[in-house]
């Protein structure tokens, strides 16, 4: 049989998170999976398509017509949310699709091509639960379906020569304004950031697309976080054919803060820059020169986007917080008292934990649908069973369970949310479901740094240690500021014992202490590890000073279990056992 040329819709669907699904539960998971595609396959014949491939979770197809391929992926989706829509987030499987109309190539009953690419890129761009489709499918449709697609603009894909319009569904009024409106509770007065086209200040007039792809990417990794609305990309390209002030920006669209930037291209070399403004005073929040070689675009593009995305927000609340104390507390909202209850989050004693407690717990009696607060809240009692604050553990999980998952019902979508819940069952001695829960975070919020390391560190915990290393180590790349990376380096270093590899465990554990020497934690772990490498004297001296701040704390870790593998356990100390500096 030769091989003929035709024009078809190319439709391609996958499961989203299927890999953290079958990390909860592997039997169950492909059992839904399995059942999934033979629904998704009867609904396909149903509507006059073909299933051509399976590829584990994933679906390809192809439809004589796109109204058949939209109608079809609709159906799909609709029954699935309804089927999902009395279970916990933990069991539910959503599938993204992608749908592309393109002249593919047919050899013995599969389809090859550039057009088949494209659907399969497109799928990995639409939202879990929802379809993406390429311009050339919106044409056919205007005024054939009962459907309204979303305007995504322009995005480059690899291995896809020429920017694509991408369409996307499902979409709703306040999608089109505000990237993630619908996490912005009534009372709670968030600052709200608008990021302008980046500039392109190359002779190249190419460049034009890497700086518009660099600016979508960012409004999009921006929009994972839930706590500071994003202007939608609609809105904010407006600017790019007559810039105008960041002062008239944020009038025009109701902003508080504007990041601006541009792209110059030399030979091989590019460089970037990108500055965030508080537009009611002008001055700069936030700075940052990017100087790479140009090898591979993308990379550099997803390398840029995911620095930005993981330090942004943080630098934003950080400046809030300094602007919020000055405010009478008369006149605070829920974002103030969210604001000044960050401000003590970190502290690493039981008052600073209650005194952290108090403010989230003010926000949420002026917003109760808060759902950063309720989360920050049921952290703040993982951290009184962490910090051993009260006799009565028991008490404090079972609120901490109760905020947290007040939390996720008010924002599946927060990856903040799921973090928490996931302190939770670590602190309950639920390892699985407190790694499940950090999986999930760093799915919905791939740039949110703390949800990198508690994921990295909690397969750490169940022995899966190579690759909590990988997470943990690219957690302190993405936000390298963090006020807490002491611990994420802690961490680090005791994952490293855990494989013997005890001089890189030494050099993450100095890092801590000269952090925060203030605190009996970094040099008992520093300890730890000089006694791994035999540094006897050394290891003697970081204990005695520990005791020196907490005269108790050596002798409470003399039982020390961080996994759930006795083993393991043992093998953490046996260093400091072994030379006899503790018993």
């Amino acid at each position: 049989m030769s091989a003929t040329r035709k024009l078809v819709t190319i439709f391609y669907a996958d499961v989203a998170g299927y890999s953290r699904l079958t990390g909860m539960d592997e039997e169950g998971t492909h059992r839904r999976v399995m059942e999934l595609l033979d629904g998704v396959t009867q609904n396909i014949g149903a509507s006059g398509g073909t299933v051509l491939r399976y590829a584990g979770d994933a679906v390809l197809a192809t439809f004589p017509s796109v109204v058949q391929a939209i109608d079809s992926s609709a159906s799909i989706q609709t029954k699935l949310a309804g089927e999902n829509s009395g279970l916990p987030d933990g069991e539910q499987v959503q599938i993204r699709i992608g749908i592309n109309l393109g002249d593919v190539i047919e050899d013995r009953g599969e389809v090859y091509g550039d057009g088949v690419n494209l659907a399969a890129r497109l799928e990995s761009a639409a939202v879990p639960g929802g379809i993406c489709i390429s311009a050339a499918v919106h044409d056919q449709i205007d005024g054939k379906v009962g459907i309204d697609f979303q305007d995504g603009g322009d995005s480059n894909f690899k291995n896809i020569a020429r920017p694509i319009r991408v369409w996307h569904w499902p979409a709703s009024p306040e999608d089109l304004d505000v990237a993630n409106s619908d996490s912005v509770p009534g009372e709670t007065k968030q600052p709200s950031i608008a990021i302008l086209p980046f500039t392109n200040m190359s002779d190249d007039p190419d460049q034009e697309y890497f700086s518009d792809g660099l600016t979508e990417d960012i409004i999009t990794a921006l929009s994972q976080w839930r706590s500071i609305p994003v202007i939608a990309r609609n809105s904010v390209f407006t600017y790019k054919v007559s810039p105008v002030p960041a002062q008239q920006v944020a009038e025009d669209l109701g902003v508080q803060y504007v990041m601006e930037g541009s792209v110059r291209k030399a030979g091989n070399r590019l460089r970037i820059t990108a500055q965030l403004i508080d537009a009611n005073s002008g001055h700069h929040v936030w700075a940052e020169k990017f100087d790479r070689q140009l090898e591979d675009i993308f990379d550099v593009q997803d390398e840029i986007t995911n620095h930005i995305a993981a330090i942004i927000v943080p630098e934003l609340e950080s400046f809030e917080n300094r602007r919020s104390t000055n405010k009478p507390t008369e006149d605070l909202n829920a974002w103030d008292h969210y604001l000044r209850g960050m401000a003590i989050f970190n502290d690493e004693t039981c008052a600073g934990t209650a005194a952290a407690m108090k403010m989230f717990q003010s926000a949420l009696d002026i917003d109760p649908n808060y759902s950063d607060a309720w989360a920050r809240l049921s952290w703040c009692y993982a951290k009184e069973v962490m910090f051993d604050c009260n006799d009565d553990p028991q008490t404090s999980l079972r609120n901490g369970f109760e905020a947290g998952r007040r939390a996720v019902s008010l924002d599946s979508a927060s990856a903040l949310a799921h973090l928490a819940l996931g302190t939770v069952h670590i602190w309950a001695e639920e390892t699985e479901l407190g790694l499940s829960e950090a999986l999930q975070a760093v799915e919905l919020n791939p740039n949110f740094a703390h949800a990198v390391m508690a994921a990295g560190n909690r397969l750490d915990l169940v022995g899966r240690t190579e690759e909590g290393i990988g997470l943990m180590e690219k957690a302190l790349i993405l936000n390298p500021r963090d006020p807490i990376r002491w611990r994420y380096m802690a961490y680090l270093s005791r994952a490293y014992i855990s494989v013997e590899q005890y001089q890189r465990a030494a050099d993450w554990c100095q890092k801590p202490v000269a952090l925060r020497p203030d605190l009996p934690e970094p040099l008992y772990r520093h300890a730890i590890c000089l006694a791994h490498l035999d540094q006897i004297e050394e290891a003697r001296e970081m204990l005695k000073k520990c005791s020196a701040i907490d005269a108790r704390y050596v002798s409470s870790k003399s039982n020390w279990q961080p996994y759930p593998d006795e083993q393991r356990n043992q093998h953490i100390l046996d260093g400091l056992l072994r030379h006899g500096l503790v018993s």
